[in-house]
């Protein structure tokens, strides 16, 4: 679970996801974790993505403070009520519904930008203008739900609205999302804590490897081209979208 959490820890801190979008699926498919209990342990480690990461990311002055803080307020508000629909929901759904936004994220991935001013390598925030801020602020709320209910962060829709919807470069939008995130899955892992499902020592273990994960990661990033990060991370993206989908619909696995 250390080493697994360590992997997921590494690709949220680079792309801005929290990590939850591979800790999920590690726990269910793999140690076989209920899905609910995956969902609570994933929304802690998303904070300790977050912790590593954004610390980080703020003092290299990567990340927009303001703009995170003015989506957070909507992003909280979700992940409360997300958090409250999980627990009525059957496991297999979650599953399903997660499947479905591993391949939204795979898509939205794939989406490519005409304007110059939005290249994805820039990393300065002097070098775009945010925009549409009032459908930013909507998307930050459903990113806040999706937190609460699939235990993934919100950074999995707030990355692609920062980046293809806000003119926000994709650097910066993951840095920003990782500045946002902690917040986001603290709220979230209350509700799931309150109806004890929440395992302590899956929890630790997992916790361990992603914060290390996150760390070396946050490191990494400017070393690493825009592309080079969305090509891989799509790939993995499909393929643990089809595992999870034949997993709420129990028709077992590809391999």
């Amino acid at each position: 679970m250390a080493i697994g959490g360590l992997i997921a820890g590494l690709f949220g801190s680079l792309l801005g996801l929290g990590g939850g979008v591979l800790i999920i699926p590690m726990l269910t498919l793999v140690f076989g974790i209920p899905m609910k209990e995956a969902v609570g342990t994933s929304l802690i480690c998303v904070i300790a993505t977050s912790s590593g990461a954004a610390s980080l990311y703020v003092k290299k002055h990567m990340a927009d403070i303001r703009l995170g803080m003015t989506l957070e307020l909507a992003t909280t508000i979700g992940a409360i009520v997300g958090g409250l629909v999980a627990g009525i929901i059957k496991p297999e759904v979650l599953a399903i519904l997660f499947s479905l936004l591993l391949a939204y994220i795979a898509f939205s991935m794939t989406r490519k930008r005409a304007e110059k001013n939005l290249e994805a390598d820039s990393s300065n925030p002097e070098d775009y203008q945010v925009n549409n801020l009032p459908l930013g602020m909507g998307a930050s709320f459903f990113a806040g739900n999706i937190s609460g209910l699939l235990g993934v962060g919100g950074g999995v829709i707030k990355v692609p609205t920062m980046y293809l919807l806000m003119g926000v470069p994709l650097k910066v939008a993951a840095a920003t999302s990782n500045f946002m995130i902690g917040v986001t899955a603290t709220a979230g892992a209350f509700v799931y804590f309150a109806r004890g499902e929440v395992d302590l020592l899956v929890s630790g273990s997992t916790m361990i490897g992603v914060f290390l994960g996150a760390l070396i990661g946050s490191r990494m990033l400017h070393l690493i081209k825009t592309e080079y990060m969305k090509r891989a991370f799509i790939i993995v993206l499909l393929y643990l979208s089809l595992e999870m989908l034949l997993k709420g619909l129990n028709l077992g696995f590809l391999f």
